[in-house]
């Protein structure tokens, strides 16, 4: 009975809600045209930058796995395993994870960690973290390579800088919050510990080619397919709340991107403090990391609008780099993860190391960008 009485609290709380919302909406654009324009921002969202990423998670996923195929990954794995001890105060075999969700998405980090002859090299509170190292660098090269097609390459560059920053405290912070917690516990070394992760090869050359190219690009459509929820839910609600009237005159008529400008005003309240972190000359530019919260998919598909409107510039493109790449949805993965290691418990304290890490990402990022003007 009291779970029934609760299930109907939260449903009239649902509805008040959501009908407080329409009716605002309604209200001020008319039912019609906040309809009209929910499905026209979605449908252009589709077909203009939906379709766009998953050829950049096609082309992408094919090079990461040719990458991987033919030993690069190995390479690099073992040029940045050294780094990883003094900045991350993790094993060098970290790289690896860092490396294969670069390429992909943050659950790439989750099947290494399952795999006992990689995990075996990790403290338990070194393994945890990597909940937050692997989520730093999720579709890194989509979101590096989205930044480069609209033609900011130094800006994508500046960005990737300061994810990485981002990176190292996210981690370091996770580390120290739970260290103490699972000081004692030894590390599990399987007697049968061989390389920590193989990577096998069969066929000759243009046979693996073939076959990698094409695994990679099936594997860039599944990910492009899996953004489509958060670029069409999330991006079009964002859209609308973000937008005003294209009609100078302030008139609706239920055209794509049309809508109520409610998060600029309430991040005008507080601009001053935008611009002091990240620069922001507009306040609709936060719609960005606020998006990238739970999708980064649906954060990308903003930009191009934000572009075409003069909202975002050089710095907004680093730190949205900076921000998108560091916090890559991680609201909607980190709980995940977590409860996939067996550790749900700990997700807001790797909420809040992760949320500390992307906003100094940002702010790095964003003074980077001025010493790069400054310097150029």
């Amino acid at each position: 009975m009291k779970y029934l009485n609760q299930r109907k609290l939260e449903g009239i709380i649902f509805l008040v809600i959501f009908m407080g919302i329409f009716t605002f909406l309604g209200a001020k654009m008319g039912a019609n045209n906040l309809l009209g324009s929910i499905m026209n921002t979605a449908h252009d969202l589709l077909l203009n930058t939906v379709f766009y990423i998953m050829a950049i998670t096609v082309l992408s996923s094919a090079l990461g796995q040719l990458m991987i195929e033919f030993g690069v990954v190995r390479l690099l794995e073992g040029l940045l395993a050294p780094l990883m001890r003094p900045i991350y105060n993790l094993p060098g075999v970290a790289s690896l994870g860092g490396l294969m969700t670069f390429f992909s998405d943050n659950p790439a980090i989750i099947s290494l960690a399952k795999d006992k002859n990689f995990n075996a090299y990790f403290k338990k509170h070194e393994l945890i973290s990597l909940t937050n190292f692997g989520t730093s660098f999720g579709m890194g090269l989509i979101v590096i390579s989205f930044m480069i097609g609209k033609g900011y390459v130094a800006a994508a560059m500046i960005g990737f800088v300061g994810a990485i920053i981002g990176s190292i405290i996210s981690t370091r912070m996770m580390q120290s919050m739970i260290k103490n917690e699972f000081h004692n516990i030894p590390r599990d070394v399987p007697a049968d510990l061989e390389e920590n992760v193989s990577f096998k090869s069969k066929g000759n050359f243009s046979m693996r080619f073939l076959n990698a190219t094409l695994d990679g690009g099936k594997a860039g459509v599944d990910l492009g397919l899996a953004v489509i929820p958060g670029v069409l839910i999330i991006s079009t609600a964002v859209m609308i709340l973000t937008l005003g009237s294209k009609d100078p005159s302030g008139i609706y008529a239920g055209a794509a991107y049309e809508g109520v400008p409610v998060i600029p005003y309430l991040a005008n309240k507080v601009g001053w403090f935008f611009q002091l972190l990240f620069g922001f000359e507009q306040a609709e530019a936060i719609a960005f990391p606020i998006t990238a919260l739970g999708s980064v998919g649906g954060a990308l598909s903003l930009v191009p609008k934000f572009i075409e409107t003069g909202i975002a510039k050089g710095n907004e493109i680093a730190v949205f780099t900076a921000m998108g790449m560091c916090w890559s949805g991680y609201l909607s993965t980190h709980t995940a993860m977590l409860d996939t290691l067996g550790y749900r418990r700990l997700t807001s304290k790797a909420l809040l190391s992760h949320t500390v890490g992307g906003l100094l990402a940002g702010v790095v990022a964003h003074y980077g960008f001025v010493l790069y003007q400054y310097l150029i």
